[in-house]
């Protein structure tokens, strides 16, 4: 137990700096390691009818860049703030310190007390899949691993025991831990440069195809070549690869029908976690969420692809795009 000390000690703006910038940052990082956890709960148990891989990377992103700069200055205040705790034990007793951990105490268990309610509910629901209650897990563990040290830390004897020092390794393991993961799970960076590339040349051939439309319902003609999609009042000029800065490949295959090609450094996302759903006819196609629809793009025209060249082929229906009559 702490020794009682009988003078109150006063807080100077230093300490006052110190301890906001200690909670603030703890702040951060738990709720960027739990944001982290989730976007990975949702690439590795994809759901077809809700899953957006883009955001999910768009997610890590974020949260493994917030813990990069964050959290090493959570520990960094924590082991300024404990070496002045060694020096002057009384500085322990501060009321600034004490109301900023009654503060994360309330907010932990109102979180706690949240997460178990959603779990209760969704038991009733009947919706207790391997996605929710990893969730639920990822939030009761690093709210529960925060509520327990400082708990602790408002009775236990913090300047004598080895738990601060116990708690700064756990949880730096942790967070070292849940960011190399990515790597694993999502690929390296480099691997995510090649895959928004690909989300370029998709965008890309997207407008392609809506100009080349619009082409076809103006002058009821499909262009000769992409180059006659130029127009110098609109501005719109054919996109090339962003990587080789090459024309994507167009061709005719009918009055009708005209297909886009483009040469893809990766497969297509959908295509690596199987997301499917009925097509035309009952029949099973692959349909991405970052690849699907577009600009002029209906329920059967999706973006699906391996790696290395591929082509889509299009077929104008004249009843739904019908010609503007001159």
């Amino acid at each position: 137990m702490h020794v009682p000390f009988t003078k109150p000690v006063q807080s100077t703006p230093k300490d006052v700096f110190q301890h906001l910038l200690l909670i603030v940052t703890l702040y951060l990082s738990v709720f960027s390691l739990i944001a982290l956890g989730f976007n990975y709960i949702d690439i590795l148990f994809p759901d077809s009818l809700d899953f957006y891989y883009q955001g999910a990377l768009d997610g890590i992103r974020w949260s493994s860049s917030m813990l990069f700069v964050v959290f090493p200055l959570f520990v960094l205040m924590s082991w300024l703030i404990q070496r002045e705790f060694r020096k002057e034990p009384e500085r322990h007793e501060m009321k600034i310190r004490k109301w900023l951990v009654y503060l994360t105490l309330f907010i932990a268990s109102i979180t706690i007390i949240v997460d178990l309610v959603r779990l209760v509910y969704n038991f009733y629901s009947g919706d207790l899949t391997t996605k929710f209650l990893l969730k639920v897990l990822a939030v009761l563990v690093v709210t529960g691993v925060v509520f327990g040290y400082y708990l602790w830390d408002l009775h236990g004897d913090t300047l004598k025991s080895k738990m601060p020092k116990g708690f700064a390794w756990g949880t730096s393991a942790m967070v070292l831990v849940s960011i190399v993961a990515g790597f694993f799970i999502v690929g390296s960076p480099a691997e995510q440069r090649k895959i928004r590339f690909d989300e370029r040349r998709v965008g890309d051939l997207q407008n392609i195809q809506g100009s080349v439309i619009n082409h076809w319902t103006q002058k009821n003609a499909l262009p000769e070549k992409l180059d006659n999609l130029k127009d110098s009042i609109s501005g719109f000029v054919p996109p090339v690869d962003p990587e080789t800065n090459l024309a994507y490949t167009y061709e005719i295959l009918s009055p009708l029908s005209f297909k886009l090609c483009a040469d893809f450094r990766k497969a297509s996302l959908d295509r690596k976690f199987g997301l499917k759903e009925g097509g035309v006819g009952g029949k099973e196609r692959f349909a991405s969420p970052m690849y699907y629809g577009g600009y002029y793009g209906g329920p059967d025209q999706n973006w699906s692809h391996d790696a290395g060249k591929q082509c889509f082929e299009r077929v104008i229906d004249p009843l739904l795009y019908k010609p503007v009559k001159p």
